[in-house]
């Protein structure tokens, strides 16, 4: 409600709309930061000011109101039942299948057993940071937190990869590993936060089976709808009906896959990888072809800006506790050193004495970026004395990552390059 008008869905989409064009152009004229980093910095920044006038004048309504609506937004559902689907099949479209097949063992290791390795290293390591500043968190929360932390996000890392000159099986392998990691660090996190919830003893051959579940069904999902389309793609010529297809096949099997007990995100990860190779190369023309990139194109691109936009705003959700912050920005370290090992681990365990270059690893780690995602799940927490913690150390890792990772990956990769010219990739 602003100034005692209470807002539609709609009206929060139009203000958020014009918010991102607004903020975008300014970027685009002025800063002429990347995208995702322009719009993140604003966003912080515009926050802090509201939050800033609030606190100074107390009775300024129309600063009240702002944070009202702000911390009124439900981020949870907006990205994880709306976006997420979206986001995760525009970025399928454009993964290249040959190379990704090239990339596969190390694109299955990292988004299962990297996450995981990932969400216990993290979890391990917040108990152990919370309890030296004076934080009795239980330690089933720390590894909720690990969970929510641990996955890439695929919109930040797609991103990077646009403007970090790789090699494609590299960005294959990357792009894929994002996508799918984000699908299991989700499940993981469900199960974890059940367990925290209901108060009882963590089972991990009652998580496994749940996670087979999960997981399984949304690629099983996934291959289901995307043969589907991909045939009923296949019989016609009519690019206004196929782009309407691969619309349908982001809502609706997004929208079926809770009720089938099956990741989302997975599905519509697996389904957007067979339209975006089998279909693209065997049931379009090429005028559809064009217009179904297009299309997702603009998809992709809009729901990027509100995305990262909604990200620095954000910042009015976290409560005012120098703890906190000093929490939060130990935090960042910690995931950083966590995603190192969960990295390096599994690639020397799929090729045993195997030198790996400087190139991939430092991609894999440096331009592993937390994004939308890890927030979305941290403010669908339910309210209780963990939330403001593990929301403040989210935000800020976040926070962390979209600029200070995002805003350097390409000179990190330039300057490897330049003193490595013959490294592998």
């Amino acid at each position: 409600m602003i100034a005692g008008v209470a807002l539609t869905p709609f009206d929060a989409a139009a203000i958020l709309i014009v918010l991102a064009a607004g903020l975008g152009y300014c970027n685009y004229r002025f800063l002429k930061l990347p995208a995702s980093i322009g719009l993140t910095v604003m966003g912080a920044i515009a926050s802090l000011l509201v939050v800033g006038i609030a606190r100074v004048v107390p009775g300024a309504a129309f600063a009240r109101d702002i944070v009202g609506f702000i911390a009124g937004i439900d981020f949870h559902t907006t990205l994880m039942d709306g976006m997420l689907s979206f986001l995760l099949f525009a970025g399928a479209l454009h993964v290249d299948w040959h190379e990704m097949r090239r990339g596969r063992w190390p694109i299955i290791v990292l988004s299962t057993i990297g996450v995981a390795l990932s969400t216990a290293l993290i979890g391990g390591g917040f108990l152990l940071l919370a309890r030296a500043i004076g934080f009795e968190l239980p330690a089933i929360w720390c590894f909720v937190f690990g969970a929510l932390i641990s996955p890439t996000d695929p919109v930040s890392v797609m991103g990077v990869l646009k403007r970090a000159n790789v090699s494609p099986t590299l960005e294959a392998t990357v792009a894929g590993e994002s996508l799918f990691n984000d699908g299991v660090g989700v499940v993981i996190f469900t199960i974890l936060l059940v367990s925290a919830l209901s108060g009882e003893a963590f089972s991990l051959g009652h998580a496994a089976g749940l996670f087979a579940t999960e997981a399984g069904g949304g690629v099983v999902l996934g291959l289901v709808i995307g043969w589907i389309a991909f045939r009923l793609m296949r019989s016609i010529d009519d690019y206004k009906v196929e782009v309407l297809i691969s619309l349908a096949v982001v809502m609706g099997g997004y929208a079926i896959a809770r009720p089938l007990h099956a990741s989302g995100p997975v599905a519509m990860a697996v389904a957007g990888l067979i339209i975006g190779n089998a279909g693209v190369a065997h049931a379009m023309s090429d005028t559809t072809r064009d217009y179904l990139h297009k299309f997702w194109d603009l998809i992709d691109d809009i729901l990027n800006t509100v995305l990262f936009l909604l990200i620095g705003l954000e910042v009015v959700t976290i409560p005012g506790d120098l703890r906190l912050v000093v929490l939060g920005l130990a935090a960042i370290p910690l995931a950083l050193v966590a995603r190192s090992i969960s990295v390096l681990l599994p690639l020397c365990a799929i090729r045993p004495g195997h030198r790996y270059g400087l190139v991939a690893p430092v991609t894999l780690i440096w331009g592993g970026l937390r994004g939308g995602i890890s927030i979305a799940l941290a403010l669908g927490l339910p309210d209780g004395p963990a939330r403001p913690i593990i929301l403040a150390a989210t935000y800020l890792v976040v926070l962390f990552s979209v600029i200070g990772q995002g805003g350097t990956i390409k000179r990190v990769l330039e300057r490897i390059t330049v003193r490595n010219p013959g490294a592998p990739a």
